[in-house]
């Protein structure tokens, strides 16, 4: 079997609308019903004019089908469906990938979908697509993905100017997560992080002492400085005493990948990459390329620091 996708516009109405049929009418019956099911090829038609769609296409047959809906920086995927023969077989998640590809070539930072907490199935399809779960409004589950963001730190200036524009993003309760080896950076990263937020005190590696907490010297959030390389669980940080709330302060992580992410379903993560070569001539400042991964409703609006 041949499968193209294709970027269609209204006079892809009629395909898109006998998908939708299929797709949504194979569903079990629903309260309140689907909003699908009340649409014509009229309205298919009008909001492909509008923003376009996408159209899953089997040896030229129609199969798979979405609307746009774009939101600011967010491409919302509505009408998304796969006719009953041809689920299965990969179309959805071939949908799914040329419409962050679309997205992408938008210029948007994230895409966005609702689905119905009554199909865990879809639930499931969009969690496993990297979507995260957000607002719930009744029956209706708010979905999303940010895509990751690249930026080049070449010098240790670079990379603590960074941590202060991250830091012009923060509030209280956020979490970062940071990944690196040793010497990529990821003290460095905390060090401008901590001046963008205005706290108190040197910000050190936090090896020989597990949390520091930098209170803030302008009444904003406290800077919470973990080092989780020698913690079980993120539970641990239970017994540390800390002198302020997570939920007052942002939290940083170190090696808090696998561990931390259960402290907020929102939350930065972060990787730091270095130039390879000899590791002995590498120091914490040698910082080369910063990868940011956005989790959650909280990130998918964001206007990011160039």
């Amino acid at each position: 079997m041949s499968r193209r996708i294709e970027t269609v516009d209204q006079a892809a109405a009629g395909d898109v609308y006998a998908v939708v049929r299929a797709a949504f009418g194979a569903r079990p019956p629903l309260d309140p019903p689907a909003g699908a099911l009340a649409e014509t090829v009229e309205s298919i038609g009008k909001a492909l004019a509008d923003q376009g769609g996408l159209l899953a296409l089997e040896d030229d047959k129609a199969v798979g089908s979405l609307l746009f809906d774009r939101e600011g920086p967010t491409l919302a995927l509505r009408r998304f469906g796969v006719v009953p023969g041809a689920q299965g077989s990969g179309v959805a998640g071939d949908l799914v990938r040329a419409a962050e590809e679309h997205a992408e070539s938008l210029g948007c930072t994230s895409v966005r979908v609702v689905a119905r907490v009554e199909l865990p199935a879809s639930v499931a399809f969009w969690e496993h697509n990297g979507f995260v779960r957000g607002a719930r409004e009744g029956a209706f589950l708010h979905l999303v993905k940010v895509f990751p963001r690249r930026f080049t730190l070449p010098t240790a200036e670079d990379a603590t100017a960074f941590g202060e524009r991250i830091a012009g993003l923060m509030r209280a309760g956020d979490l970062v997560i940071l990944t690196g080896e040793l010497g990529a950076g990821k003290t460095t990263f905390t060090r401008g992080l901590g001046a963008g937020l205005e706290v108190r005190g040197d910000v050190t590696s936090p090896t020989f002492v597990i949390a520091r907490v930098h209170p803030s010297l302008v009444g904003g959030p406290s800077l919470v400085h973990v080092d989780a390389y020698r913690l079980g669980s993120i539970d641990e940080l239970d017994d540390l005493d800390l002198d302020t709330s997570l939920d007052e302060a942002v939290t940083v992580v170190e090696w808090g990948a696998g561990v931390a992410e259960g402290l907020a379903d929102d939350r930065l993560e972060i990787s730091l990459l270095r130039a390879t070569g000899d590791v002995s001539s590498l120091e914490d400042h040698d910082v080369r390329e910063a990868v940011v991964q956005p989790v959650g409703l909280r990130w998918a609006d964001i206007a990011w620091p160039v």
